[in-house]
């Protein structure tokens, strides 16, 4: 299982590294594998079920019970959770926050780990996360840490959201953003940080083709 090649994307909210890992992955011809919508996933499905977020022994169970399907022969990623088509849910704020928390919880993560490793199918495998590089695939080859302004990151937020109708205010996501930051950060287990070998872009001011472009410039050639 080891010899199949991984790149791993990590990075903020709002870095650009769901959309830069899935470009990336299908100019590669390689899998995908989106970890925050797993974390998002099994937050909602905890809501769903009315499951308090202090009650690890619940959520742990629902980590392992969460049945999530990634569906990538649509023009945009599908993500289904118990059977249902729940995409759009899990790009709310509110799914975020509940992700951010249960991410916290050690025994969710360690729930999570076996799960994300199973990604790592022939011919390769573009994780996108925050641990990527640093705990569930620390033997990969090729690691980038994308980043960007907490301003940009809102900007960018800010439109993708209005863009589908909801309405939220900018400075409302800037907060969100900067408290996000500082728990993935600050966390115990798993910390937000670059691998020691990992290539940093910061995507500030760049078009996703030239953030595409710097991180297929870092792989071998076929």
């Amino acid at each position: 299982m080891n010899d199949i090649p991984v790149l791993t994307i990590d990075g903020p909210s709002g870095s650009g590294k769901g959309t830069i890992s899935r470009l990336v992955a299908q100019r590669l011809g390689w899998h995908y594998l989106d970890s925050g919508a797993l974390y998002r996933a099994v937050g909602l499905a905890a809501g769903w079920e009315g499951l308090d977020l202090d009650d690890h022994a619940a959520l742990v169970r629902c980590a392992f019970d969460t049945r999530i399907e990634f569906r990538e022969d649509e023009p945009e990623l599908r993500v289904v959770v118990n059977g249902v088509d729940a995409t759009d849910e899990l790009r709310t704020e509110t799914a975020g926050a509940a992700a951010s928390a249960i991410a916290a919880i050690p025994e969710v993560r360690a729930a999570l780990k076996d799960r994300q490793r199973q990604f790592r199918q022939s011919p390769g495998l573009v994780a996108d996360g925050r641990d990527m590089g640093t705990v569930i695939f620390p033997d990969a080859a090729h690691k980038v840490f994308l980043t960007a302004s907490a301003e940009e990151r809102a900007e960018r937020r800010h439109k993708q959201l209005m863009e589908k109708g909801v309405r939220v205010t900018l400075s409302g996501l800037l907060r969100e953003i900067l408290a996000r930051d500082a728990r993935d950060a600050q966390r115990a287990v798993a910390p937000l940080r670059p691998a020691d070998d990992a290539v940093r872009i910061d995507t500030t001011g760049l078009g996703i083709e030239t953030v595409v472009e710097q991180v297929l410039a870092l792989m071998p050639a076929p």
